[in-house]
């Protein structure tokens, strides 16, 4: 046993917490299991070393994926995975079943004022109750007298309470609360001093009245005088016993999707599960306070709200990556415009403005992913970096860091990648101030690129047909001639060296498209017919092209007969060029 359980510690030694966790579980198992042996104190430990074996397996799953995600269907997870499923599921019914998803600040707004007013009643009451306990611990020693049949010697300040409450001894014979019965006792052993039988008998039928009348003290339960004590009881108690279970199980829904209910709920449950190593309590505590903040927050009605189109230029969608999922980038060089800057963060009311845009933003793209369990429900984050504001900006500091909390505790697993482009000198500083509010399983997504291997970083995860024209792609707004469906190439043009680019033309009309990122190089581009007595057609004569000439250059041919176009780029430079390029042929009829 000894070797067995020293192995599981060692590999449960790189995470403290998860030991402390399992330590918690132990205790109280092995408390559940024998809380009366003195000996519990010795199981506990063995419970702890034999547990860690179990959390090491979860840690070694979840920590395997860093930058491909997991599966979605919960046949293919691995048992400990299953198992923990199954375990919130269970959690979120019976928190469903008590109505626990309900926010309750509310009620807690209107929790001080009763318990004034109690605090209030209490002095009132306070010096009857210090009176009835008085009384309550003199027929103690009368009854133990009364064996004894011999009560001579009684105390003077006895029948001074006597005469107090005696003004108040007409309604006994009623059900009375227990004070009154007390007194009642007082007064018989006072009465009774030249006969000790009568005491006797006078406090054994006080004793049965104490016992016997259930604390009647509101004139509403006289006019049910009809029932016995019993009877009101458990008349009292029955309306009580029918509030306790609810009607029915409370509905919750994220993101449109209900808590429990197909694949697709599964789907949400396991982004949580994951977002908290499978711990399952962590995971149930982390769904019960998102629903709370989105009902407090207010999400489902922000999706209708107006909050204007000022930051369209900010955050915006475009395009896929390579796996399908949908680009969202997030360009911090716009708050370089001074307006812009403090219309968004100049004071906490236009920050939450920001906030709840930014909220709003996120919620609309989410209800557009695919929650099957082969769908894609993640979003890859490009975020622009350049000219940007820089953290030494208090209130864009402030506004990031709120929106990461908000991010992090409430929307789990939903970036695919955070791809960090145009990365200055200060960024190192920025990312390790907001390390600490990042998990391990966050950081692990990040992707960081210089200006100068910006694009070559983008294309690695997005093609360049889907890639923004400011990012070194083909994607640009309004009409073109080529769509995402039209495929790009990728070519590197190594230093100082000339790079052709050949395409087939039939008889018909061939148009292409072709940047450099960064340009600075020649250009040129010429037809050369298959026949052997034909002509060379120069298309575009070698020229020099600029960085801030051309994003692309679009150019097309006609021809009667077969051939091919001809384009070269001379790289004279010392760096190396990424050209991207396609074409496609037209009927000739066009």
């Amino acid at each position: 046993m000894a070797e067995e359980t020293q192995k599981p510690e060692a590999a449960a030694a790189p995470a403290p917490a998860e030991e402390v966790v399992v330590e918690k579980e132990s205790e109280q198992e092995a408390a559940s299991e024998k809380p009366t042996d003195a000996v519990v104190e010795d199981k506990p430990a063995e419970a702890v070393e034999e547990e860690p074996k179990v959390e090491a397996k979860d840690t070694k799953v979840t920590e395997s994926a860093s930058f491909k995600e997991e599966t979605n269907i919960a046949g293919e997870l691995p048992d400990p995975q299953k198992k923990a499923l199954d375990e919130l599921k269970q959690l979120i019914q019976e928190a469903l079943n008590k109505h626990e998803f309900t926010p309750p600040p509310a009620k807690d707004k209107d929790k001080p004022a009763p318990e004034e007013k109690k605090e209030e009643d209490q002095p009132a009451t306070s010096a009857a109750e210090t009176e009835v306990k008085v009384e309550t611990e003199a027929p103690a020693p009368v009854e133990v007298k009364e064996e004894e049949k011999a009560d001579p010697p009684i105390e003077a300040p006895a029948p001074v309470e006597v005469r107090e409450e005696e003004k108040a001894d007409p309604p006994v014979e009623a059900p009375a609360p227990e004070t009154v019965v007390e007194t009642e006792v007082v007064e018989k052993v006072s009465a009774a001093d030249d006969d000790g039988a009568k005491t006797v008998e006078a406090i054994e039928e006080s004793v049965v009245a104490v016992a016997t009348p259930p604390p009647a003290e509101k004139p509403e339960e006289e006019a049910s005088s009809s029932l016995k004590p019993d009877e009101v009881a458990q008349s009292e108690e029955k309306p009580e016993e029918a509030e306790v279970p609810p009607p029915t199980p409370q509905e919750v829904s994220i993101w449109g999707i209900p808590l429990l209910a197909d694949e697709r709920s599964d789907v949400i449950l396991l982004k949580f599960l994951r977002a908290r190593d499978f711990k399952v309590k962590d995971a149930f505590t982390m769904i019960k306070n998102t629903v709370i903040w989105r009902k407090e927050f207010g999400v489902d009605g922000l999706l209708d709200e107006e909050l204007g189109n000022e930051l369209e230029k900010v955050v915006f969608m475009h395009g896929f990556d390579k796996e399908g999922h949908p680009v969202c980038y997030n360009v911090y060089g716009e708050f370089q415009n001074k307006e812009l800057y403090q219309n968004t963060f100049a004071d906490e009311e236009k920050r939450s403005k920001f906030l709840r845009w930014r909220i709003q933003f996120l919620e609309k793209s989410i209800r557009k992913l695919d929650f099957s369990p082969n769908g894609i429900s993640t979003i890859v984050q490009v975020n622009d970096l350049k000219n940007s504001p820089g953290p030494g900006k208090r209130e864009l500091r402030q506004a990031t860091n709120q929106a990461l909390h908000l991010l992090q505790d409430n929307y789990p697993e939903f970036v695919a990648k955070q791809v960090f482009i145009n990365v200055p000198w200060w960024y190192l500083a920025f990312n390790m101030m907001i390390s600490p509010f990042l998990t391990q399983r966050t950081k692990s997504k990040f992707v960081c690129a210089s200006p100068a291997k910006s694009s070559d970083i983008l294309f690695r995860y997005i093609a360049p047909e889907q890639v923004p024209v400011q990012y070194g792609g083909l994607s640009r707004d309004g009409e073109q001639e080529f769509t995402v469906a039209d495929a790009a190439t990728e070519v590197t043009i190594k230093p100082a060296t000339k790079h052709s680019v050949e395409f087939p033309v039939t008889e018909s009309t061939v148009v292409w498209e072709v940047r450099v990122v960064g340009w600075d190089v020649n250009y040129g581009a010429e037809f050369v017919p298959t026949a052997e007595d034909g002509y060379t057609v120069i298309v575009s004569k070698t020229r020099k092209v600029g960085p801030a000439d051309e994003t692309v250059i679009s150019n097309s041919f006609k021809t009667g007969e077969p051939g091919k176009i001809v384009l070269t780029i001379d790289n004279q430079t010392t760096k190396k060029k990424k050209l991207v390029y396609r074409s496609k042929a037209k009927p000739y009829s066009e």
